[in-house]
């Protein structure tokens, strides 16, 4: 994979090590738990796996970009996207990857005062990157389903601490901030044993606009499965988000960022009468996103940035570290151009646009 407009990518291979070795600790002290909660087999195959160009726009849409309200948006939509990745939200971290609910709520504020947007995966692995001029997107993704990421309290609102209050207390104080996330579950979502209240969670959050996606039935290590228990893990799970009345989304994260032995396995099979096919597959870590517009762009590799401070091996690999490279560096960033019908970018950086959107490529 080559690099996103002047930026030479790193596997942060020790980073990830780092993120796996916690995660089994976590998982050995706080096993899944819950039914299987499986559904009739089913056909799931998903879209095919190639985002598509930027839609049509709506009515109500912006007017559409030209060269200088893009000079002027300082639009790059060839640039990086950070993907940030959380996993408990506690008062007290346990982990090293834990964070609490205030370093949540003041890098979420972080980001709202530099301009960010929360997008889903969904949105980011499709294209649809529909974020104001000037803007920059972001995607929060949380791993596990873990309950301090979203309960509610007898009020019929998120309980305070949780991951899905703190983004929509962050939405309130700035209303740019979009209060969207994408949370990746396994077999217990949110600590919840009864398929009906799982069923009623998962629902809340689609309809208030949030992504609930697939990270195994039960968190294996991909890499130590078999082809066939690789499948197997996938669709057990895509099973239970099926019966929970969750939308089939086009995105998958790997347990520990861990690849199978055959990589496609991550990406589309089938098990037991029942198939799978992703469009994207999000990794453990460590650097921002290529722009899905980007023709280095690689849908089935996509890496996140650990939340984080910049202690040990985090100094180059975590967020604090990373947004803080993307603030000093501004023309790396994707800045978008307001206009979904177009990708904008600096003049010096047009050779780096797919081919087949070759057609709606505003340089300036």
């Amino acid at each position: 994979m080559r690099p996103t407009p002047g930026l030479t990518p790193v596997i942060a291979i020790v980073n990830v090590g780092v993120v796996i070795v916690a995660a089994v600790v976590l998982l050995l002290v706080y096993p899944l738990g819950g039914d299987d909660g499986d559904a009739p087999a089913t056909d799931l195959a998903g879209p095919a796996a190639s985002p598509a160009p930027p839609p049509s726009p709506s009515p109500s849409a912006p007017p559409p970009a030209t060269p200088e309200s893009a000079r002027q948006a300082r639009a790059n939509e060839l640039g990086m996207i950070p993907v940030l990745m959380y996993h408990r939200i506690l008062k007290k971290r346990l982990a090293s990857i834990d964070r609490t609910p205030d370093q949540l709520r003041h890098e979420l504020e972080r980001l709202a005062r530099s301009g960010y947007v929360p997008i889903t995966a969904a949105e980011f692995a499709e294209g649809a990157i529909d974020v104001p001029a000037g803007a920059h997107p972001v995607v929060l993704t949380f791993d596990d389903g873990h309950p301090s990421h979203f309960a509610l309290g007898s009020d019929g609102r998120p309980k305070p601490g949780t991951a899905v209050r703190i983004i929509f207390d962050v939405a309130e104080k700035f209303p740019g901030f979009r209060p969207v996330a994408t949370f990746w579950i396994n077999r217990a979502p949110f600590g919840l044993r009864d398929h009906a209240r799982q069923a009623a969670a998962v629902q809340w959050l689609v309809e208030h606009g949030f992504e609930v996606g697939n990270h195994t039935h039960s968190h294996p290590d991909l890499h130590r499965l078999t082809a066939k228990k690789v499948s197997e893990a996938i669709v057990r799970q895509q099973r239970l988000l099926d019966s929970l009345g969750a939308p089939r989304t086009p995105t998958f994260a790997l347990p520990y960022g861990s690849r199978p032995k055959k990589r496609s396995g991550a990406r589309e099979g089938k098990w037991d009468g029942t198939k799978y096919d992703f469009d994207a597959v999000f990794l453990a870590g460590a650097q921002p996103a290529i722009s899905p517009y980007a023709k280095d762009y690689d849908p089935y590799n996509i890496p996140r940035i650990q939340s984080n401070g910049k202690k040990g091996e985090c100094r180059k690999w975590c967020s604090e570290y990373w947004l803080g490279w993307l603030d000093k560096h501004p023309g790396r960033r994707y800045t978008s151009d307001g206009d979904l019908t177009h990708v904008s970018m600096p003049r010096r950086f047009q050779g780096k646009i797919q081919a087949k959107l070759r057609g709606v490529a505003i340089a300036y």
